[in-house]
């Protein structure tokens, strides 16, 4: 990307903590996260044709994030791009990763791009990757093109939807995918190949005098699921529950018994369990069906998995959304047709 010398874009950068920041201490043998923002920069940004503003919000592992912190960091950057930020990067732990790429997608109204990085390898690890994706994170928030594409996570060289984004190996560089729609683009040679162009987002959620109090749970279906578990949870006051389903939004009869009870009570999200493939709205009759749970008043998420359920469910109930809203909003953003 050439930048004229007066032109030079900014790009703001919180670091969050995660693997990325993770090295053992003096006598230690367990990395633990204790490198700052510019720790974790270093150099990177000065043989780069931008500018960048880096700042430590937090320096903890992803598995603790919360919903204060991802407020607080979208805020942030918020602030950032009203201050002539042209770009934001947020670098975490890879392990809720993709949970934090979908809420910023949901809540961020800005044009300029929110790209969300990490590593699989700490640095003290022989081909740490943490510097490569800082570095696509950084070109690819600088890249006007990113310009209303919401939130972007840049790994490995790819650069995935946060819409679409998921983690798929515990281990592995290549850790992240965004199947079955693949890809946005590809960082190479410090450019970012672009394969189509910027869609229309959903308007972002409101968040003002949101309340993330309460449990909005995943409950997973199985063999001899009987709904007990889920029944329990409604008793002991949940704001609502995302069901992990089988195949395309299905459920046993005994599930579909205690669904049909406590709709009343709490909202119900039927997302499939499976990691692919939407859930289904009129193919199937019997008991604990697709049709069986949306005559019952259930809502279907669509193309949208588990997690992501959980997070927009989350932040609609945070926000005080009717029945109604839920609906719509998981019509908007989870179906495709």
């Amino acid at each position: 990307m050439s930048v004229s010398p007066e032109k030079r874009p900014l790009v703001a950068v919180a670091a969050l903590g995660g693997t990325i920041s993770m090295v053992p201490g003096d006598g230690e043998d367990h990395a633990v996260p204790r490198l700052t923002a510019a720790d974790l920069l270093g150099d990177l940004g000065e043989n780069l044709e931008m500018d960048v503003r880096a700042e430590t919000l937090a320096g903890i592992s992803s598995a603790s994030m919360d919903f204060a912190t991802l407020i607080r960091t979208r805020d942030w950057a918020a602030r950032a791009v009203d201050e002539g930020a042209e770009g934001v990067v947020v670098i975490q732990g890879t392990d809720t990763l993709e949970e934090t790429a979908y809420f910023f997608e949901l809540t961020w109204a800005s044009e300029a791009p929110i790209v969300i990085t990490g590593a699989m390898r700490n640095p003290s690890l022989p081909s740490a990757d943490g510097a490569g994706n800082i570095l696509a994170a950084l070109t690819v928030a600088a890249d006007p093109r990113g310009r209303g594409r919401g939130s972007l996570v840049a790994f490995n060289d790819d650069v995935h939807a946060g819409r679409w984004v998921r983690k798929t190996h515990s281990s592995h560089v290549e850790a992240f995918s965004s199947a079955p729609a693949g890809p946005l683009a590809l960082v190479s040679e410090g450019l970012v190949h672009y394969f189509h162009p910027a869609a229309a987002r959903p308007a972002a959620l409101p968040l003002e005098n949101a309340d993330f109090s309460g449990l909005v749970p995943i409950v997973e279906s199985g063999v001899g699921d009987t709904g007990e578990l889920l029944e329990t949870l409604v008793k002991a006051g949940v704001k609502g529950v995302v069901l992990a389903a089988n195949g395309a939004g299905h459920v046993s009869a005994g599930t579909a018994d205690v669904i049909e009870r406590v709709l009343p009570e709490v909202p119900i999200v039927v997302a499939g369990r499976t990691g692919a493939g939407p859930t289904f709205r009129g193919t199937y009759g019997f008991r604990g069906s697709e049709s069986d749970l949306i005559a019952m008043g259930a809502t279907m998420a669509g193309w949208l998995d588990p997690r992501k359920s959980r997070l927009l469910l989350h932040t609609l109930l945070a926000t005080g959304a009717s029945r109604e809203r839920v609906e719509a909003e998981f019509r908007l953003r989870g179906d495709l047709a």
